[in-house]
């Protein structure tokens, strides 16, 4: 994909258009003007960075500084970021620096993009990240550039430069600015949300799925799910229409006069998901009209700003970690209804010789310790603030950590919910008919991963082929889902 300056995804070939290699040697040349003028100190490029940005650097100070600041700041260990995580981390980077207030080099850029199109994969840590900003992942990814540091090959660790040398690419030097403009900002905040953004999305269909399946086998009274008793609360609604257009009119249960509260507060919990899915996806795109290097050039000026507080971004990953937690509650309990003979009228525990065979409990015990992997991961984690470098960075946002515990979450509640479903399809297995027209292809569809149970058999592979299965965006929940999530406010 040729890149012009507008959107792109991360998952193609790139291809720097000769307009925009322009546009970008225009404005580094502006910026180098702009420093070769300028007498008074400019963060990060004659100065230290930090407690010692009070610090100035004379010529060959300068000369060496930008190596520096990617060598000396990489403290971080394993475990690293997935290759796939990296390539996101590497997208939002390069989308940083297609920007005007960026003024990097044309090469630099160019250098970027060759090493998304040759599958290089710097080993960049997950945790251990206390800075106020991203600065000691960002220096384990970009130090690689200049031949330092570790990559990933087919996940084993080598060197850099020699995974550089076997590519036949020179190491990049560094010109001014550019070591602190690859430190700067919160991209890898940014990539955590972008992803688990998706994931939630995959699984707020997912979970519509399994809430509609419970209701088809459960039997349970239709008319709480009334669209009319959201009043105005959109996402409400608009998971109330999803419901009712999948599970129709159907029949109730005899003797059901309300079905456990999992199944009746299903679509509030889902609206609240959705609600702050929304946000985030709000939140990360305004991130991308916004200046992230400090100093930004702006104007032909250089503006210090707090890109790498990522506050917002991670409060809001924090708010989708718990609403998936919640959703991981019910479903862990809808799961267990559908195995109760109490509540479905069939076999207990989903087999047809209950006693004999264990069915499908074992099935739930995985549930519970999925979700409570999950719950552990609900407080938040960009709260927590401590005093680094002397004083000078007093406060930090750990969007990241927030990010990190979102996508675990995601994880947990993938696994969950592929119980519910297998649960679910188990009962609808050994009941009579075929149930609601709206979900029998859904049922069918499970069905191809896991299919039904006539005895007992090691699950532990199949559930996890039918994990990977919701995480596939072709085959998962959406087509089934009447609203699809591209309908929801």
């Amino acid at each position: 994909m040729i890149i012009d300056g507008s959107d792109f995804t991360d998952s193609e070939r790139l291809v720097l258009a000769g307009s925009l290699v322009e546009s970008l040697r225009r404005r580094r040349k502006e910026l180098l003007t702009a420093l070769e003028k300028r007498s008074a100190p400019v963060y990060g490029v004659n100065t230290g960075m930090g407690r010692l940005a009070g610090v100035a650097l004379d010529a060959r100070q300068q000369a060496e500084h930008q190596r520096n600041l990617l060598i000396g700041r990489a403290v971080g260990g394993p475990p690293w970021l997935p290759p796939e995580d990296v390539r996101a981390l590497f997208v939002v980077r390069l989308r940083d620096f297609l920007q005007p207030w960026s003024g990097v080099s044309p090469e630099l850029v160019r250098f970027l993009v060759d090493r998304l199109n040759d599958g290089f994969t710097p080993a960049v840590p997950r945790f251990g990240l206390g800075s106020s900003g991203e600065i000691i992942a960002l220096s384990h990814a970009f130090q690689t550039f200049l031949g330092v540091g570790t990559v990933l090959e087919d996940g084993v660790e080598v060197p850099a430069a020699s995974a550089l040398a076997a590519r036949g690419v020179t190491p990049y030097v560094l010109g001014s600015k550019e070591g602190a403009s690859l430190l700067q900002g919160s991209p890898l905040a940014v990539m955590h949300a972008q992803r688990g953004w998706a994931e939630t999305q995959q699984l707020i269909d997912l979970q519509t799925l399994a809430a509609a399946m419970a209701i088809d086998v459960l039997g349970a009274p239709r008319e709480v799910f009334s669209p009319v008793m959201a009043g105005g609360d959109d996402h409400l609604r608009t998971l109330l229409h999803e419901l009712t257009e999948l599970v129709g009119i159907g029949p109730v249960r005899p003797g059901v006069v309300q079905a456990p509260l999992s199944v009746r507060v299903a679509p509030r919990a889902l609206a609240h998901a959705s609600r702050v899915h929304s946000d985030l996806r709000e939140t990360w795109r305004r991130w991308e009209t916004m200046p992230g290097d400090s100093p930004s050039f702006v104007d032909g000026s250089f503006v210090p700003g707090t890109g790498y507080h990522a506050v917002d971004l991670g409060l809001r990953m924090d708010a989708v970690t718990a609403g998936l937690a919640h959703l991981g509650e019910i479903s862990a309990q809808r799961t267990h209804r559908l195995l109760d003979e109490r509540f479905s009228g069939l076999p207990a525990q989903l087999t047809a010789d209950p006693g004999a065979r264990a069915g499908l409990a074992p099935l739930h015990k995985r549930a519970a310790g999925e979700l409570h992997a999950l719950r552990r991961l609900a407080a938040p984690a960009t709260l927590g603030s401590i005093d680094t470098s002397a004083g000078q960075e007093d406060v930090q946002a750990f969007a990241a950590a927030a990010g990190e515990q979102l996508r675990a979450a995601a994880s947990h509640l993938f696994a969950i919910t592929a119980c519910e479903l297998i649960t679910a399809s188990q009962a609808r297995y050994l009941s009579s008919g075929d149930g609601v027209p709206g979900l029998r292809a859904a049922y069918g569809w499970v069905r191809s991963v896991v299919p039904p149970l006539d005895e007992d058999r090691p699950l532990g592979p199949e559930v996890e082929r039918l994990i990977t299965a919701c995480r596939d965006k072709g085959s998962s929940a959406r087509r089934f889902t009447a609203g699809r999530s591209g309908h929801r406010p």
